[in-house]
């Protein structure tokens, strides 16, 4: 299967499947040197893994990462990084009355269509099990622009199903299950999801993500654009249907003499372009928006079809996460690493260590 690699100098190959013995990622492009260990990584796993409360799967896996290359007596080498993360809590048996159905709103028939064949357990490669590798890749990411740069990567869920979240302080997200930045919320956000899971449905998700005090000067003005391999990367992600940068949609109502932001020599006066201008980073901080549609595996029954085209009823049981948004915000910080990271080696590449960047406004 192509298409599971991401980047050009900073490369993530992501492998296994849902069901499978293990899953994992290989890191190709780390610069030597980066102090690196296997708690370095788990801490970001252990934000993203199943079964951490009531509103998620109740799979239960340790998701713990084992380092098995490109790193000696702690440090970094320069060549490639394996990371194993092996399945534990795989219960393929939910999954043998869907082997000759397809979900309304899941990948089971693309798949099928594209390659003839399909792992129908956990939904196989399409599953977001599979972001579990990204994330191991991404805190590799994050603590080499951390260190590097100086560079902040967070984010937050602003709106659960027709919830709108509002953000209060940066200090909450950790304390709550959902990532929300305001405590006032979370009472409201566990009776929606407690009701959800009654019904045997699922709901959608908006997450944001910001990368702070990164420097001018990443990214390519054309098709490498910083903004559009931000964009790839989000829309590789399990479930995402749209993404925005900075202003986003909301650009269409806004007029030039207010979008545009002004800059002053004490900096910019606001940041709709989201940190990127012209494919290029501006030296703003970073702002991105992804939306996550419901979860497509749901208790609820829907028409379908099969393999021979005959109508059918689809009923999904078994451990599922009836809003895949609650764990997303730690895939999305690593995806967005990712890719600053990649970009800040290309910008090495071409421009040297300073590069003709100014400093950031």
């Amino acid at each position: 299967m192509s298409g599971s690699t991401l980047g050009k100098l900073f490369c993530v190959t992501n492998f296994g499947e849902s069901h499978g013995p293990a899953i994992g990622a290989v890191v190709d492009g780390c610069p030597p040197g980066l102090a690196l260990c296997e708690a370095d990584i788990q801490l970001e796993l252990d934000r993203r893994r199943p079964g951490t409360s009531r509103h998620v799967t109740q799979r239960q896996e340790a998701d713990q990462v084992e380092i098995l290359s490109g790193v000696y007596q702690g440090l970094t080498t320069g060549t490639p990084i394996a990371l194993l993360i092996r399945n534990t809590d795989a219960r393929s048996k939910d999954y043998s009355a869907i082997a000759d159905t397809f979900r309304p709103g899941h990948a089971d028939y693309t798949y099928w269509r594209k390659f003839g064949e399909r792992d129908p357990r956990g939904g196989g490669r399409s599953s977001a099990r599979l972001t579990a590798p990204s994330v191991a890749a991404g805190a590799i990411a994050k603590k080499w622009l951390a260190q590097t740069h100086g560079i902040v990567i967070r984010g937050y869920m602003s709106q659960l199903g027709p919830i709108a979240i509002p953000f209060e302080s940066w200090d909450e997200v950790a304390n709550n299950p959902f990532y929300a930045p305001s405590a006032a919320i979370v009472p409201e956000l566990e009776a929606f999801m407690d009701q959800l899971r009654r019904d045997g449905d699922s709901i959608g998700a908006r997450i944001e993500v910001v990368a702070e005090n990164p420097p001018a000067g990443w990214g390519e003005p054309l098709y490498d654009r910083l903004d559009a391999d931000i964009a790839h990367v989000m829309m590789g992600l399990n479930a995402v249907k749209g993404v925005s940068i900075g202003a986003g949609f909301d650009c269409i109502t806004q007029r030039g003499s207010e979008h545009g932001d002004e800059i002053t020599p004490q900096g910019f006066l606001s940041n709709n372009a989201g940190g990127v201008l012209g494919g290029i980073s501006s030296g703003q901080a970073i702002t991105v928006s992804v939306a996550i549609k419901p979860t497509s595996s749901i208790r609820i029954e829907r028409q379908s079809i099969n393999r021979a085209g005959d109508p059918v009823v689809v009923q999904t049981l078994g451990r599922h996460d009836p809003c895949v948004g609650i764990r997303a915000t730690p895939i999305v910080e690593a995806l967005l690493a990712i890719v600053l990271m990649d970009h800040a080696l290309r910008f090495r590449a071409q421009c040297g260590t300073n590069g003709p960047a100014a400093a950031p406004l």
